[in-house]
């Protein structure tokens, strides 16, 4: 059992490999459609998503609510399918999300450029230049996107196990070599220390569910970290007592053994709405 996240620069070939790894190893596909609809059961509109999909959000964008909301909700749905493990997660920073994770695998699909090109030609109809504009504003809006939400660098190699080139290869042969070396590296111990973590991820996040959007308390850049059951909780309040309705709220969350704040107090914080 693992879980494979697969970054891929624009007419790289990523989807296609993406889908003959499902079929290869018997994977479910978490891809656009997935999150997209998983988005929407929780409010998270195509007009909403569009702002922050896959790009880096305009300077008020990124200060609002919605940013929060997009990345919070984005996190849960994969952290959501990782939970069942033997799945695949097609972009969306599902290899930073995922980061630590041991029975995890984080590939990236690339190509040089002239062959995007003559791809993307073919895909749109249109001539070099507008290929090549489509292309750059692509790796744009996917670089921007995860710097600003993963603080990552998505065109440096040191972000994932394996980089493929699709230059001298086929979507079929890339994705039997994504699983070969998927089997090779993920053992039954690091199954096992990854389903934990997985578990502890998701854990987290239904705290910051329950304190943020369930009972709406005002603790600013809330993060929980959970450790079999223990649980600290870092932000920013400018009260005690919402301090102390964090707390209550994180030992009302099923599965918490044990929770303590790192909650940071500081009188007349204020947000932008």
């Amino acid at each position: 059992m693992a879980i494979i996240t697969i970054a891929r620069e624009q007419a790289s070939l990523g989807e296609e490999i993406a889908h003959e790894l499902a079929k290869i190893s018997g994977y479910a596909l978490i891809d656009k459609d997935y999150l997209e609809t998983k988005l929407n059961a929780i409010g998270i509109t195509a007009e909403k998503r569009e702002k922050f999909d896959e790009k880096s959000p305009g300077f008020w964008a990124s200060l609002s609510q919605q940013r929060d909301d997009y990345l919070h909700f984005l996190k849960t749905a994969i952290l959501d399918a990782a939970q069942q493990n033997d799945c695949i997660v097609m972009g969306r920073g599902g290899y930073a999300i995922l980061r630590g994770v041991p029975h995890s695998l984080a590939v990236k699909i690339t190509s040089p450029i002239s062959l995007r090109v003559e791809r993307t030609k073919k895909i749109f109809g249109c001539d070099n230049k507008r290929a090549l504009q489509i292309l750059e504003q692509s790796d744009h809006d996917r670089a921007g996107f995860h710097k600003f939400f993963f603080s990552t660098n998505w065109t440096d190699g040191r972000e994932y196990d394996l980089t493929i080139n699709t230059a001298n290869t086929d979507p079929i042969h890339a994705a039997t070599a994504i699983y070969a070396l998927c089997k090779a590296l993920v053992d039954k111990r690091k199954e096992e220390a990854g389903i934990q973590r997985i578990e502890d991820m998701v854990l987290a996040q239904k705290i910051v569910t329950e304190i943020i959007y369930t009972r709406k308390l005002p603790i600013h850049f809330l993060e929980a970290a959970a450790e079999r059951g223990a649980v600290v909780l870092h932000g920013v309040a400018n009260a005690q007592s919402s301090i102390d309705a964090a707390l209550a709220a994180t030992h009302a969350v099923p599965g918490v053994k044990h929770a303590e704040s790192a909650i940071q107090l500081v009188q007349e914080f204020t947000v932008m709405p």
